[in-house]
């Protein structure tokens, strides 16, 4: 099949030719159809399977065929990072190049002006993280009452992020009648339930299961103290052949310590996460984008949204506490069609990830080197991952047992003191 079976107009399909893609991936053979027809979808596709250009080429044929000179907002893109709202920004334009669509993207973190002024001179299409959107809408700089497409991409990461009350927020600001888009590459009860409170009758597509990972990843495994990990981390790399390596760390100053240690022993490297203001983001990435960069640390947070052209390696330095994220993590090497390597070090304390992450996966990850813990110090790590866990749900009972018993008038306030702007706005 190629993209020009799938009924998509000229100017779209001179721009797909000029980007180099003439054959569709599965997700976009599946939902582009769906979306063409007007039909809601909910879309199960992990990360590199091309379900961006799923959902914007169809909107941006649909603005094509429906010119409007005033511009209002006909699609809303709602993706939980910077990184992620900046990579479908990048995508609208590429494709929609050869139409006269308009697209904005606003995020949190950076000054709103710019925004707000591509806001007021019309927009097509708006592309969003959740805070920003709220903010704006509060402000009275966007009307939705045009909005005849809504998405919400990576699902699974905005409830991850706790995104969701954010998003039962923006919900009842949309128009009644719309069509839906919902993508999420993982399908955990939250999600269905998140799923079903927003689509229609929608269209079921799924590729690649879930639970699996990409077939082309070399996968292996290094058992390793922890305090021994950043010497094999370098060790790694002083191989040349490990041309562009992601190594992703659980928390934002587990990534900057390991850039330290990298960059003193003559490995160039960079950290990104949520504490680096957006330009020094957008820097860190380009650099990496352009292989000026060899080696990039992430947070799970941060790594959303990074697409990269032939990423050789992905190294989990630290094992996720989530098993779904292992299959985020290393679903940024091996892509379209490209093979990759992932490697991963876990020690003692990590072993119950581990023991997560080959269930969910359904096998084992061959092992590189080292040796498995004996199994009193598993046991007792996962003892202590148990205490821990128990803690964590102690506490938060607490606080909703406290929030329950103050007085209402200590609760948050509504929005409804920011009416005023948008009558006066929108009046």
């Amino acid at each position: 099949m190629t993209f020009k079976q799938l009924e998509l107009i000229e100017p779209i399909l001179k721009a797909l030719e000029e980007e180099g893609y003439q054959i569709p991936t599965p997700i976009q053979a599946k939902a582009i159809p769906v979306v063409l027809h007007g039909r809601d979808l909910f879309g199960c596709a992990q990360t590199g399977t091309g379900k961006t250009a799923a959902f914007c080429l169809p909107i941006i044929q649909y603005i094509a065929n429906h010119p409007d000179r005033h511009h209002p907002i006909r699609a809303l893109i709602l993706t939980p990072t910077r990184e992620l709202a900046i990579q479908n920004s990048d995508c609208l334009k590429a494709y929609g190049k050869y139409t006269a669509l308009r697209s904005a993207v606003i995020f949190g973190g950076v000054g709103q002006k710019p925004q707000t002024d591509a806001l007021e001179r019309g927009v097509d299409v708006l592309i969003a993280t959740p805070g920003r959107l709220l903010d704006l809408i509060g402000q009275g700089f966007i009307s939705l009452k045009s909005l005849t497409c809504f998405v919400l991409d990576e699902a699974d990461r905005m409830l991850d992020m706790g995104f969701i009350h954010d998003i039962r927020r923006i919900l009842p600001l949309l128009p009644v009648k719309r069509q839906s888009l919902f993508f999420s590459a993982t399908m955990p009860p939250e999600i269905e339930k998140l799923a079903d409170s927003i689509l229609h009758n929608p269209a079921k597509v799924e590729v690649t299961p879930p639970a699996t990972t990409v077939d082309s990843i070399d996968q292996s495994l290094y058992y390793i103290d922890r305090g021994d990990k950043p010497e094999l981390l370098k060790s790694l790399l002083s191989d040349k052949s490990l041309e562009s390596v992601l190594v992703f760390t659980r928390t934002k100053h587990g990534a900057d310590k390991v850039a330290r240690f990298l960059n003193s022993s003559g490995i160039g490297a960079e950290a990104i996460h949520g504490n680096k203001t957006q330009n020094a983001r957008q820097r860190a990435l380009t650099n990496f984008k352009d292989h000026t960069t060899r080696v990039l640390i992430a947070t799970d947070i941060a790594a959303r949204g990074i697409d990269v052209d032939h990423l050789s390696h992905v190294i989990n330095y630290e094992l996720p506490n989530e098993p779904e994220t292992y299959i985020h993590r290393i679903g940024r090497t091996g892509r379209a069609g490209n093979s990759g390597v992932a490697l991963s070090f876990c020690d003692a304390e990590e072993m119950p990830f581990l023991k997560d992450i080959t269930k969910l996966i359904g096998k084992q990850i061959p092992v590189a080197g080292g040796k498995p813990f004996a199994a009193d110090v598993v046991k007792q790590a996962v003892q202590q991952q148990k205490e821990i866990k128990l803690q964590n749900q102690q506490r938060f009972q607490q606080m909703r047992s406290a929030r329950k018993q103050s007085p209402a008038s200590q609760r948050p306030s509504s929005t409804s003191h920011r009416k005023p702007a948008m009558q006066r706005r929108f009046k």
